[in-house]
């Protein structure tokens, strides 16, 4: 899809058995960034979370955009997160001189677009949105729910979101402020139902549960090594230091997201898991726009998009999609596959 002059969007490719387990990768044609991704069902009898990433070049700046969607109480509005809430930033006029502005707008534009194409359904689901905007140098992290984004920075980790929660005191006085009552089943809940304070979705506790992102911007140097994106079936087993402890002991970011869901998952986690790891490589010498990685898309169909004509004028523009990550199957096996040769490990919720 076209979405600026100039502008060469690729999308990862996905290395995929029966729908339980996914992992792959991708890198920038510089060398300077690569990513891995994994995504596993766990022991949750259907897929709930979806991840999307965006490696782009508009008018020869480079642009990157990683996000993880995790649904709960069905996974329509985290699949259309993942269809739309990119593609939207990018097309927004401000995305590449006011992002903080574009990411804020976009998520709510998003939001009450996503409401409004469900409206005459039964369906009263919901999303968070973890989400890292790569601009040129410039790294955004904005959150909306209750799945994390944490930085290794010179070694250290470090949380760039904070979880949405209605027992946070501003989150509560907000929440309060508007009408909202915080009560405790189970755990802390907005009116006894929802476990988080912000959400794409949730049409009924829309007037408390807001789909504003709160944004982090940092400046990527060379103390910056790498950045963990999770769903909170990892986050709810894995600390933040053992995430980023076990990212920076994998050369691959494919190897580092694949083992930190078998972290989670053998620590207990009975969520999905799904997780995005992204590292820099500062040692390498910027030569053009990010690609796909040709090593992982030698088994993966990829569709090129038409191009659509903007500002009255059809520049040249390529896209690559990958089908949908989240398979939703009614199977109950949830052992995670081994690395064997056969095994989607070496190949590739309700709150």
């Amino acid at each position: 899809m076209m979405i600026g002059r100039g502008c060469i969007i690729s999308t990862l490719p996905q290395k995929e058995d029966d729908g339980d387990y996914v992992s792959g990768g991708c890198k920038s044609e510089d060398g300077k960034l690569s990513c891995g991704y994994s995504s596993f069902r766990g022991k949750r009898a259907s897929m709930e979370d979806f991840y999307d990433v965006k490696m782009s070049n508009i008018n020869g700046n480079t642009v990157c955009l990683f996000g993880i969607f995790d649904g709960h109480g069905g996974s329509r509005a985290a699949e259309y997160l993942k269809q739309h809430l990119f593609e939207n930033l990018m097309k927004h006029p401000q995305f590449m001189t006011d992002t903080k502005l574009a990411i804020s707008e976009t998520y709510k534009k998003t939001d009450s677009e996503f409401l409004d194409a469900e409206k005459d359904t039964c369906r009263d689901d919901g999303s968070t949105a973890s989400t890292a905007i790569l601009v040129q140098n410039h790294l955004y992290v904005a959150n909306v729910g209750d799945s994390r984004a944490v930085v290794s920075k010179a070694g250290k980790a470090i949380p760039l979101s904070e979880d949405q929660k209605p027992n946070r005191s501003d989150e509560r006085k907000r929440i309060e402020s508007a009408g909202g009552v915080v009560m405790w089943a189970g755990t802390w809940r907005v009116g006894g139902v929802l476990a988080m304070s912000r959400a794409f979705g949730n049409r009924m506790l829309k007037q408390f549960v807001v789909a504003e992102p709160e944004i982090q911007e940092l400046e990527v140097n060379m103390e910056l090594e790498l950045i963990v994106l999770a769903s909170d079936g990892l986050w709810d087993v894995v600390p933040n230091e053992d995430a980023v402890s076990i990212a920076r002991a994998e050369e691959e970011p494919e190897s580092a997201a694949k083992k930190l869901i078998e972290t989670a998952f053998t620590r207990g986690s009975a969520d999905n898991i799904t997780c995005i790891v992204v590292k820099f490589n500062h040692a390498k010498v910027e030569s053009g726009a990010p690609q796909l990685d040709s090593e992982h898309t030698e088994d993966t169909k990829l569709h090129q998009d038409k191009s659509e004509e903007v500002e009255g004028k059809k520049p040249e523009v390529k896209q690559e999609q990958l089908k949908s990550n989240a398979v939703h199957d009614q199977k109950t096996e949830t052992e995670l596959p081994r690395e064997t040769k056969d095994s989607p490990a070496h190949s590739a919720g309700e709150k």
